[in-house]
């Protein structure tokens, strides 16, 4: 299987060297495969999200290597990693992170606007996403006109919009409903089935059945049992 993710001796640290230093990840080893669907699971303050982020490239390791798509991220600059995210990622944040001023379609095309694509085209694939996922009928509302689990599918649209390779979701199911928990697991499942990689952050037992490995953290470290 071809790997995706490897992390080798990862370290995250805030504030090193001083009085106030917070050791959020601590000698992480990890390798994610290609279409493999992983669960990072543990209560609030494991470490999480700050994995998640560094994996996909929001945040930077304080020592350790980390390699995607097989290339050593060390020494790559802010530009290239944008560049990389652009091309091959798809994030879906907790909060979602929508902007209130702008219809569905238009939060899903954003990331479309540094890749040079025209109004039209950016419209026309940002709607075709929201079409496939049961939006079809809310594509010119604000996200404060949607429910909770629309806006989560309105964020999955935008994560999805640049066909991405891998996508990461933080805690996608925070605040959703049951119902909205359940169509995202399809979601995730259809995701899956096409061949992406997937990787989760929760600490809701619905996903630990979904997955192909779950991954427990709790200080900063991690480690694979089953649950």
């Amino acid at each position: 299987m071809e790997p995706v993710v490897m992390l080798e001796d990862l370290r995250r640290y805030y504030n090193p060297g001083t009085a106030l230093e917070v050791r959020a990840l601590e000698g992480i080893f990890l390798t994610v495969h290609r279409n493999e669907y992983v669960l990072l699971h543990g209560p609030s303050g494991s470490g999480k999200t700050t994995l998640l982020n560094v994996m996909a490239t929001l945040d930077r390791p304080t020592t350790g290597k980390m390699f995607l798509f097989g290339k050593n991220l060390a020494g790559f600059s802010e530009v290239e990693l944008s560049r990389i995210r652009r091309r091959k990622i798809g994030i879906v944040f907790q909060d979602f992170r929508l902007f209130q001023g702008l219809t569905a379609w238009e939060n899903v095309a954003l990331p479309l606007i540094p890749m040079g694509l025209g109004r039209k085209e950016r419209r026309a694939t940002a709607c075709s996403r929201l079409e496939a996922l049961g939006l079809a009928a809310r594509m010119e509302h604000s996200p404060q006109q949607m429910s909770g689990g629309e806006q989560q599918r309105v964020a999955i649209a935008r994560a999805l919009v640049n066909d991405p390779e891998i996508l990461f979701a933080d805690e996608p199911t925070s605040n959703i409903d049951q119902a909205s928990t359940e169509r995202l697991l399809g979601i995730l499942r259809a995701l899956k089935k096409r061949g992406m990689t997937l990787i989760v952050t929760s600490h809701h037992p619905v996903f630990i059945q979904e997955v192909d490995r779950t991954l427990t953290l709790k200080d900063g470290r991690i480690e694979e049992k089953p649950l």
